[in-house]
């Protein structure tokens, strides 16, 4: 039976993760709003991952006026459009809730060495598989 279900759920995760902690991501997020469908994005860092099976999230952490704002984002959801990568964060650390204590320039994260090349890397990648996917 476990069998079973594993097939269901890895049939499900088709979304390639191309971020880790501390990264500056944007996330298209698909909303319904009076029987029209839209995407809107949401730019932050991510603070937290949580891994179960089929269950993945994301804790997507931003400034808006002033005030600190976290989302959670199923990341195999189909309202996630996408994820893209903005930003590569040097962190050491598995959770950053200790942002929510800081603001300002100590809320600021550094930027791996390479990170703009690692981005650029993955763009380049995603524009090659859609063309890809239009010509077949």
């Amino acid at each position: 039976m476990n069998h079973l279900i594993s097939e269901i759920f890895q049939s499900d995760m088709k979304r390639k993760i191309n971020f880790g902690i501390g990264d500056t991501i944007k996330v298209h997020y698909r909303i319904l709003e009076s029987g029209k469908e839209r995407v809107q994005i949401y730019e932050g860092i991510v603070i937290a991952m949580a891994n179960k099976l089929n269950d993945k999230t994301v804790t997507v952490r931003r400034i808006s006026y002033d005030v600190g704002v976290e989302r959670i984002f199923p990341v195999y959801s189909p309202r996630v459009a996408k994820f893209e990568l903005v930003r590569k964060g040097d962190v050491r650390r598995a959770k950053l809730f200790y942002l929510r204590k800081k603001s300002g320039k100590n809320a600021r994260i550094k930027e791996m060495r390479g990170g703009q090349a690692i981005v650029q890397a993955e763009k380049k990648k995603e524009v090659e598989n859609s063309k890809v996917g239009a010509a077949a």
